[in-house]
């Protein structure tokens, strides 16, 4: 007596039958696409067993179903992109949403490299030196009036030359006398520290910090010795040959500020009228 093999679902003969087997249960086909079967994305019918279950991102279709949403070309074994959810093939990908090349004005394809730059884009080939038309790639380049140059190039065409080092100037700097530096350049003449950014005065053409001038060349005061740089605005007094600070110009004896009034000297000394009129 032969064994009965039947339908898991509704007990029928699967005696010559088709049937799927679906965790070591048989099924006839008709139950199984009724229970198991997936629906079409596109026309919403079911997705049975004799025919090719195209699924992405747990989205099935049929294999006629699976095609580009605007031209409706067929996608099966052809790369493809998504939208909204909706399917598009590359080429009208592409048109709809890619970048267009800043250019060539034509179209960047999706996977292919290319370069941006303050919200243009390039093909990789198209982003070249204005100058020397080679691809810049991901080299250094200087945007100059809607154009891009390799540094080579922009230095060549455009950069001021350090009137110190002979070098170009690519970024910052500083003009004195009418003349480029480099900041790096732009030294005390003493001490070698940088100018750029701070207070500086000059003698014979040369540099120098306040520190440094006032140490080399300005006149000390007779009062504290230190130096009188008289820069800025700074005033002082000069008397005989003597200067002094305008906070040092005070009576010898009882300290008075002289700034203004009269006074008497005694050798070396200032005096007001009040303790110079015993001498």
């Amino acid at each position: 007596m032969t064994e009965r093999y039947d339908c898991h679902y509704c007990k029928e003969s699967l005696f010559g039958k088709k049937y799927v087997l679906r965790e070591e249960n048989p099924y006839c086909v008709k139950c199984y696409e009724s229970l198991y079967s997936n629906s079409c994305e596109e026309c919403k019918k079911p997705i049975g067993c004799n025919t090719r279950d195209l699924s992405y991102k747990d989205r099935h279709w049929h294999e006629d179903c699976f095609a580009c949403f605007q031209c409706k070309r067929p996608l099966v074994d052809k790369p493809f992109s998504t939208k909204d959810e909706q399917l598009l093939c590359t080429e009208c990908y592409s048109n709809e949403y890619s970048s267009k090349c800043h250019d060539c004005k034509k179209t960047i394809m999706p996977g292919s490299r290319k370069m941006e730059h303050k919200g243009n884009s390039w093909h990789e080939t198209c982003f070249t030196c204005q100058r020397c038309q080679q691809p810049i790639g991901t080299k250094s380049f200087i945007p100059k009036e809607n154009q891009n140059f390799c540094v080579p190039c922009y230095e060549k065409q455009f950069a001021m030359q350090c009137v110190h080092c002979k070098k170009p100037i690519t970024t910052g700097g500083v003009t004195y006398r009418e003349q480029p530096w480099h900041k790096d350049c732009f030294l005390c003449t003493s001490c070698k520290q940088q100018l750029s950014g701070q207070r500086f005065t000059s003698r014979d053409d040369f540099a120098y910090c306040l520190n440094c001038f006032c140490n080399l060349y300005a006149k000390k005061c007779a009062s504290c010795t230190t130096p009188i740089s008289g820069l800025g605005g700074s005033k002082y007094i000069s008397f005989e040959e003597r200067q002094w600070h305008n906070d040092c110009f005070n009576c010898k004896k009882c300290s008075v500020s002289l700034v203004g009034r009269g006074f008497l000297t005694e050798r070396d000394d200032i005096l007001c009228p009040e303790c110079g009129k015993d001498i």
